[in-house]
């Protein structure tokens, strides 16, 4: 088999790719896999990054002692079929670095990150990657039973909170903004004090 060392030698438009497949690639670039189709994603900006740091500590102090962990990228998050429950890296087929990430199932979790559905997703919008997460990964999100999915639009200053409903799909958005303290619903003692997150210039 050929050593893929960049992105280019893959077919991004035609074949479908699995984990297995994913775990092999040698170039630096970040990519996602989703339902066998790779997704490359852009480097991420300075302010992207400061607000994921400062997520990163609220939720961190927040957990400290609690029975789930939270995560950041790079950090893979695993989906199987919903037809199947076979674990094996050639029957995955989308794998996705979620920004940051709630799991609570410590059985989910191994050496290469997590299989199956955090409980709470955090993704950060910057330039070239906003209609990703607005659309097609937070479908993905809430097919795969993510409880809460929160959206930081971080050049607006906003953020969009969804949770999972009864009928297991995402409730419409409760919008907050820089002043706000934003509350999750399946975590009752946590809460962002978003002016902290939105401080940086």
């Amino acid at each position: 088999m050929k050593e893929i060392i960049s992105l280019d030698q893959l077919d991004l438009e035609n074949s479908q790719y699995s984990y297995a497949d994913y775990l092999t690639w040698k170039f630096e670039q970040t990519v996602e896999l989703i339902k066998g189709k790779i997704s490359a994603m852009s480097a991420p900006t300075r302010y992207h990054q400061a607000i994921s740091w400062e997520l990163t500590l609220q939720l961190g102090i927040q957990l400290k002692n609690k029975p789930c962990q939270s995560f950041a990228a790079p950090f893979d998050v695993r989906f199987l079929d919903k037809n199947k429950s076979v674990r094996a890296n050639k029957d995955i087929f989308t794998v996705v670095q979620p920004d940051l990430c709630v799991v609570c199932d410590k059985n989910k979790l191994d050496d290469k990150g997590c299989v199956g559905a955090p409980d709470l997703v955090v993704e950060i919008l910057s330039r070239g990657n906003s209609s990703k997460e607005m659309t097609i990964k937070k479908q993905l999100y809430e097919e795969q039973g993510v409880r809460e999915y929160w959206i930081f639009a971080s050049e607006h200053g906003h953020v969009m909170r969804y949770h999972l409903t009864e009928d297991g799909v995402f409730s419409a958005p409760t919008i907050f903004v820089k002043e706000d303290i934003l509350p999750s619903v399946i975590f009752p003692d946590l809460s962002i004090n978003l002016n902290d997150v939105f401080h940086y210039e």
